[in-house]
């Protein structure tokens, strides 16, 4: 009742917004800068080729293991100490990787990263926490911006970094950058405790408990698995499309993954959008655009300039239907309890991070096996799978 009378009450101030958006950035920026880096890490530390791609993979599954079983205790413990000590570990992870001699060593550390960067999953429901019920989409929405922007960033600024200093150098500035905002958090987040209502065992029990009994949460999750799967596959991918069909170097592609930055701007309007009772409207017309993105670059397949320039425009507009609907998704999910919210926001990140990771690995194999006519076609798939299902929304809607 505490907690639920202070997301009534509670003016989240303006600076807040924009620390809780640049931590979250900073931080989940983390998961994504060895994307691009593959090769020369696999140079350094000795990987084989087919391990290589491992470097991706168990950063992701330390993530999905941090959303199930770290990101819930933020129903039960103080938020800022959490915060604090799951920095510690990010930042100890991001030190071993940068200077690992060897392969499994990095591999564990990249693991660790995964499990660090969750410390986003927290924040995002602090600041939900602190904000009031009519500002709330608003305030996910510039919170969720700041990370979408880190996402987005992370790749092309690895490349830059690299190009001039060596690939360690990403991550041991990195560490810096956290340490630093490990710092500032300390001093600036206010002190949210929650009721320890359960024991940490039943907590993680509880999680299947609040899936089955919460199908708003099932389709949400299931609507963003379906788009960020599409996300996923596309900038998994197009680096290989750009340099096989137009011939892009690195650093022509780091510009290209630039484009993608402005897809974070719908998230805030998204919030506001949401905030007025708009919110399944956003979904249906976030997963047409997501699904006509890939269409659009499937049906107009060549090496030409006009090609060039629909990817491009497919890059935009397939991340602002992800941002869009993410932020749509989070204010519906945080309105469900506020004694749960912690619970609720890792199963639906969770999930939908695995729907990416499958659009990782769909991309990477489809690409091998029919070029960048079948994957654009299986990315085409993936957004129309959720838009069958959102159109049983309606008459479902009683029960939901």
């Amino acid at each position: 009742m505490l907690n639920q009378q202070m997301d009534q009450d509670y003016h989240i101030s303006s600076w807040m917004i924009f620390l809780l958006a640049a931590a979250c950035g900073l931080i989940v920026a983390n998961l994504y800068y060895a994307q691009t880096l593959v090769g020369p890490i696999r140079d350094a530390i000795g990987l084989t080729s087919a391990a290589a791609s491992s470097v991706v993979t168990v950063t992701q599954i330390g993530y999905v293991a941090g959303l199930l079983f770290i990101v819930p205790l933020s129903d039960i413990v103080e938020n800022r100490r959490l915060t604090i000590y799951v920095l510690i570990v990010l930042i100890g992870a991001l030190l071993t990787v940068a200077f690992a001699p060897s392969a499994p060593l990095f591999l564990i550390a990249s693991l660790f990263i995964g499990i660090g960067a969750v410390v986003a999953q927290i924040l995002v429901p602090f600041a939900a926490y602190l904000a009031s019920e009519d500002q709330r989409g608003r305030v996910v929405g510039n919170v969720m911006s700041g990370l979408l922007l880190g996402i987005m960033f992370a790749r092309p600024l690895a490349s830059f970094m690299t190009s001039l200093w060596g690939w360690r150098a990403i991550f041991i500035g990195s560490a810096i950058a956290i340490a630093l905002l490990m710092a500032l958090l300390s001093l600036a987040l206010p002190v949210r405790k929650p009721l320890p209502e359960v024991r940490y065992g039943k907590l993680i029990v509880s999680l299947g408990v609040i899936l089955r009994q919460t199908p708003a949460l099932r389709r949400r999750a299931l609507y963003q698995a379906c788009l960020f799967g599409a996300f996923s596959l596309f900038w998994t991918i197009v680096p290989l499309h750009l340099a096989d069909s137009f011939g892009m170097s690195q650093t022509g592609i780091a510009w290209f993954a630039l484009v993608g930055v402005g897809g974070a701007l719908a998230a805030p309007i998204a919030g506001r959008l949401a905030d007025k009772g708009w919110g399944k409207l956003l979904t249906g017309i976030a997963i047409v655009v997501a699904g006509l993105s890939f269409l659009l670059i499937h049906l107009f397949q060549s090496s030409s300039t006009l090609a060039l320039l629909l990817l491009l425009i497919s890059a935009v507009t397939l991340d602002m239907a992800v941002s869009g609907n993410l932020v749509v998704s989070q204010r519906q999910i945080y309105s469900l309890g506020a004694e749960a919210r912690g619970r609720l926001n890792g199963l639906f990140m969770a999930i939908f991070f695995l729907g990416g990771a499958a659009g990782s690995s769909l991309g990477g194999w489809s690409y091998a096996q029919g070029g960048w006519s079948l994957t654009s076609l299986f990315g085409t798939i993936l957004p129309l799978i959720a838009l069958v299902y959102f159109l049983t929304e309606k008459r479902t809607a009683g029960t939901e």
